[in-house]
Parts: C-alpha cells; sequence; structure tokens
C-alpha cells in the first residue's frame, strides 16, 4: 500500500502536566504541525473505548506513549488486537482498543506503538526532562520517515546520536 492510499491515525496520549509522561501527546503535536497528507493526529490524557470507532476508520494506527524503562530513544512495534477485553475508567491497552475496532467495527487496521523512553513522571509541571526531549525529537524524525514513506515495517530504532545508558545524567534528569 503506498503512502498516498493509506489512511493513517497516530494518537499520542499521556499526561502532559506529568513531565515525560506528556511525551504522547508532544509528538501528536510535531507531527501534526507538519500536516502529513492522509494522516489523522489525535491526542488525549489516556485511550478510551470510543477511540476503537476512530481507529475503524483507519488503515493503520499508531498509539504513541512515553515508556518508563523501554530502550532508548524508543521503540516501535507492531502490536495485534486483543480480544479478551479488561479495562477500567483509567486504563485502557491499545491491543484493547484495536480489538474492539476489529470486533466491533469489522476493522482490519494494522496496529503500532511507538514507546518513547521518559525519565520524570513523579512531579507536576508541562515540560519534559532534556533526554526526554532528545529522545522525542528523534522520534519526530523516525516518524516522519515512516508516514512519508509508508514503510510500516517492524522496527527497533537506533538512536542517530547514541547517549551512553551509564552517561551521568545533566540538567536533574534521573536515570
Amino acid at each position: 500500500m503506498s503512502p498516498s492510499d493509506c489512511k493513517v491515525l497516530l494518537i499520542g496520549y499521556g499526561n502532559p502536566g506529568r513531565l515525560d509522561d506528556g511525551l504522547g501527546p508532544a509528538l501528536a503535536e510535531a507531527v501534526a504541525a507538519t500536516g502529513p497528507p492522509g494522516v489523522t493526529v489525535d491526542a488525549d490524557y489516556q485511550l478510551t473505548v470510543e477511540d476503537a470507532a476512530a481507529v475503524a476508520r483507519h488503515d493503520i494506527v499508531i498509539f504513541a506513549d512515553a515508556d518508563v524503562g523501554g530502550p532508548e530513544p524508543f521503540a516501535f512495534r507492531r502490536i495485534e488486537p486483543k480480544t479478551t477485553l479488561t479495562f477500567s475508567s483509567h486504563e485502557i491497552a491499545p491491543e484493547a482498543v484495536l480489538g474492539l475496532a476489529h470486533d466491533l467495527f469489522g476493522a482490519r487496521t494494522r496496529g503500532f506503538a511507538l514507546a518513547i523512553r521518559g525519565y520524570e513522571f513523579n512531579e507536576f509541571c508541562e515540560s519534559l526532562s532534556a533526554r526526554a526531549r532528545a529522545n522525542l525529537d528523534q522520534a519526530v524524525g523516525f516518524i516522519g520517515r515512516v508516514l512519508r514513506e509508508g514503510d510500516f515495517r517492524e522496527v527497533r530504532a537506533e538512536p542517530e546520536a547514541a547517549t551512553p545508558v551509564n552517561q551521568t545524567p545533566s540538567n536533574g534528569d534521573q536515570p
């Protein structure tokens, strides 16, 4: 499927008022600013069952969120619909949203998760740590290329300029 034939939904989710938890919405904002053709961008604090209707109207969905302990700068992987639904009013997994789109709406949407590594989550402030901002910048570049080229193969992206994991954090960042 060529990029011009493909309808893509990017959902960035997380709480921007909890420091690096805002990485998903920050990615959504950056992608929306570039206005890639065929891409619908949404951002919210959390995923909800209502998101399944929007997912069902697209060929591909990308769920973007902060990751507290994953690889740096980010990981990108294919997800499969989860047909067993368990959720609360505070959390529903991307796989469950995708499963609802498939089960309720007959969608065949392919799903992907973009997990951007964050470091600071335990304070209330609308900003990203310096290390999370650097990871976000690399994720924005990566997802921009994926959207332009329409290449949705499962990839674990390598950083463009790697920061050693054992490097001493600066500017108050925590490892």
